[in-house]
């Protein structure tokens, strides 16, 4: 069943498995690659449904996207980690596992990938957003501004800044 852009005020038992079905893996990956922790991800993931379920139980209605809606409530919990916590902590975890079994290939792909966590880390948040969304996670420039309460143009826009930004933390230093 297909939940992604419904949004009714009451949801029976099988459309919230379906619900949960549909945007758990998703939003745990978005999780994880901002925690950098499988076990902070799962309490994301987890949090992120209870908060829905909370809301859907009182009444509260639901306008737009859900899929947005869930994103944003998982990206507030991010963010409310990071104030809890230093960021500084987080950047050396675990990466996802690598596929190659080189040594040295996992290394360097554990490398590029701290570089990339820090690199994202380090931009404004909208622009982190839409990153994550636009590119890892393939959505449609509509949903991501769904999700940042933003023009589509402005999205876009964001993109664009925050990859010229990541361009150059990638690009070599020679001064």
């Amino acid at each position: 069943m297909d939940v992604q852009n419904q949004a009714p005020h009451i949801f029976d038992e099988e459309t919230l498995i379906a619900l949960y079905d549909d945007h758990s893996d998703s939003i745990y990956r978005y999780a994880f690659r901002s925690l950098g922790e499988a076990n902070l991800a799962e309490d994301c993931v987890a949090d992120v449904f209870i908060r829905f379920l909370e809301r859907v139980a009182t009444g509260k209605a639901l306008t737009g996207n859900i899929r947005a809606y869930l994103y944003r409530v998982a990206h507030n919990w991010v963010v409310d980690h990071y104030r809890r916590e230093k960021p500084e902590a987080d950047l050396e975890a675990q990466p996802l596992p690598a596929h190659n079994a080189n040594p040295e290939n996992r290394l360097f792909e554990k490398e590029n990938q701290a570089r990339l966590r820090q690199a994202l880390l380090a931009l404004p948040e909208d622009q982190r957003l839409v990153i994550e969304l636009r590119v890892m996670e393939k959505w449609p420039y509509e949903a991501v501004a769904d999700v940042l309460g933003k023009s589509v143009e402005a999205s876009r826009a964001l993109q664009y800044r925050a990859l010229k930004k990541l361009r150059q933390s990638f690009s070599p230093q020679w001064m």
